[in-house]
């Protein structure tokens, strides 16, 4: 068998698939069977009941976390004028307006997250076919299309997660890193999870919580208890 096969079922043999864990031990075993040599991303898979396919039971956020994702984040801005000077000072890694178009166009992607100034969206939208299929597309649900250019850049450069509902009716996010730890983790957990539940579309009937799972990037995954985890909510 190869090592990394070895390792995988070594790890898969510590965890038992016919159980749900409380979110406490759930955390723990993920770190636990985090033993790759990098430092690994902290996943969490929602199962919603909503379908997906109606505009009415869209699920779709941002959520800024109280102990950021655990990794820099490099955040471009779209601006002009005293908005441009303002982005700057809040410690945006790019500013510019047509001159950053361009860029994008020959194929510069060398950042995570966009921001843009209301003005600044028409000239935004031709790079929207590139930035788009990305998530990078500024989007006032979101709140990455906003004239308070200062506190979105900060909060974005912390670590602000954007979500979505899935085809499938699941919403995949990376709460943080195995670095950070199992408190901050918990943090970020419940701070990522109220959010989803406060998103429930009005149209969604029945059980709308379904499924939660937690994994390492190489790791196997650990289903947590939706009802300790409600109890959990703020």
């Amino acid at each position: 068998m190869a090592k990394g096969k070895k390792r995988l079922k070594s790890l898969k043999e510590k965890v038992d698939r016919t159980k749900t864990y409380n979110v406490t031990e759930a955390l723990s075993l993920v770190l636990d069977t985090s033993t790759a040599k990098f430092d690994e991303s902290i996943e969490v898979s929602v199962k919603l009941g909503v379908d997906p396919k109606q505009s009415d039971q869209q699920v779709r956020g941002a959520v800024a976390l109280p102990h950021g994702l655990g990794k820099e984040v490099r955040v471009l801005v779209f601006a002009k004028g005293p908005k441009e000077a303002e982005a700057k000072e809040a410690g945006a890694d790019f500013v510019g307006a047509d001159d950053l178009v361009e860029k994008i166009k020959e194929g510069w992607l060398d950042f995570d997250k966009v921001i843009a100034t209301p003005d600044m969206m028409a000239t935004v939208s031709k790079v929207a076919k590139i930035l788009g299929p990305r998530g990078l597309m500024p989007n006032p649900k979101v709140g990455t299309v906003t004239m308070n250019v200062a506190q979105t850049v900060a909060t974005e450069k912390k670590g602000k997660l954007a979500y979505r509902v899935e085809k499938a009716g699941i919403v995949h996010a990376v709460i943080g890193r195995k670095s950070m730890g199992q408190e901050k983790l918990k943090d970020n957990y419940v701070t990522f999870m109220s959010a989803i539940s406060k998103a429930k579309p009005a149209s969604s009937k029945g059980v709308y919580l379904r499924g939660i799972s937690m994994s390492s990037t190489m790791g196997p995954g650990i289903f947590v208890d939706i009802t300790n985890t409600q109890g959990m909510l703020v």
